[in-house]
């Protein structure tokens, strides 16, 4: 194999690769990227077997061929040469040659025919979606994942897929975050697939600095998104979801209005004086106000009054500030509206201009 293309062409083609190899493998052929010169495009691969990336870009081939490369040395060499290089790659002996004007490396090689695969995308539907939709759902909900949780099918992105419409779930057990989107999937019968963080994070990756459309072809066992020059496919979890539709609340009668900016600044004020463990706010509704206090072990205390639009009865109900701000920085509405029933039901909230998202969080006791 023998190759020329610019540094910038192979420089963002490798970062995406190697963002999903990890340091340290039982395997050492996982730490190493798959590059395969055909056709005057160089295909770059990685994987760790649970999610895999691949990645196109433009060169010049001089000889077609393929080779396997440690991705981390390589992405280091890359990073390290000036903005406006040429890189040559050539395989050689067990070998593969990196140069760039006076600078010249030698990389050790592994067999292309050793590295492997997470496995066929058995596609049972198929649909293209638009990058700005798919970005927003899991956008909108991938933070109320849980974190190495036992109940290890909560522990990633919930995709729900009907035959006109696709619904984004995620929730730790504490709050839940869901988000619709109207879409011509191609499935004949409602289906769920849960998507692990890991391939969660790499799609948010991928999706960060594309524009246009998808395809996301989904199988038994995996997930696979492709874009013009990149795809990351990425195994299921096999598991089955929650009845998460039981832990929504119905509507609620006690509705709050507010301007979602000065409630999450206030919220933010609030919480540094809250228990670092728990981090709990007390908020007390009166008519057209909102306050909202914490305390700490060591005594110290915070209050902050925000106007709101409520004209219900008193109301005093305690939450994790925490979970509050992780709701008020993912919505980009001017306000916010909370419903609510009791001091020992779940809040709802949402945009009031926009209901397709929606976050369910738990009262604790204070």
């Amino acid at each position: 194999m023998q190759i020329k293309l610019t540094r910038e062409a192979l420089l963002p083609a490798l970062q995406a690769v190697a963002n999903v190899v990890e340091r340290r493998q039982t395997l050492p052929i996982l730490s190493n990227v798959l590059l395969t010169a055909e056709n005057g495009r160089l295909h770059l691969l990685g994987t760790d077997m649970e999610v895999e990336v691949s990645v196109n870009c433009e060169a010049a081939i001089v000889k077609e061929g393929a080779t396997t490369v440690p991705a981390r040395k390589l992405l280091d060499i890359c990073r390290s040469l000036p903005a406006d290089a040429s890189v040559q790659i050539e395989t050689g002996a067990a070998k593969v040659k990196i140069q760039s004007g006076r600078s010249r490396f030698l990389l050790a090689t592994l067999p292309p025919s050793e590295f492997p695969s997470v496995g066929t995308l058995d596609t049972m539907s198929e649909f293209p979606i638009a990058i700005d939709e798919l970005r927003d759902l899991i956008g909108n909900t991938q933070f109320a994942m849980a974190h190495q949780d036992v109940r290890y099918y909560l522990n990633g992105l919930l995709l729900e897929l009907s035959p006109n419409a696709v619904r984004a779930v995620a929730t730790d057990g504490h709050r839940l975050a869901l988000c619709d989107r109207e879409l011509a999937t191609g499935v004949e019968t409602p289906k769920q697939i849960i998507v692990p963080r890991k391939g969660v994070t790499e799609l948010v990756r991928m999706l960060g600095h594309l524009e246009g459309e998808v395809s996301v072809g989904v199988g038994q066992n995996h997930l696979k998104v492709t874009s013009r020059d990149q795809s990351v496919t990425t195994k299921l979890i096999d598991g089955k979801f929650p009845d998460y539709e039981r832990v929504i609340p119905k509507e609620g009668e006690k509705l709050v209005t507010a301007d979602r900016e000065a409630l999450k600044a206030a919220f933010g004020r609030t919480s540094i004086l809250s228990n670092e463990k728990f981090r709990g706010v007390r908020i007390s509704l009166t008519k057209g106000l909102l306050k909202a206090a914490a305390h700490n072990p060591e005594q110290e205390e915070a209050e902050e009054d925000i106007e709101v639009d409520y004209t219900n009865d008193d109301l005093e109900i305690g939450f994790n500030v925490s979970y509050l701000l992780d709701v008020l920085g993912v919505l980009k509405s001017q306000n916010v509206r909370l419903e609510l029933s009791d001091a020992n039901s779940s809040c709802v909230l949402y945009a009031p201009e926009d209901t397709r998202a929606r976050y369910v969080i738990m009262p604790m006791r204070l």
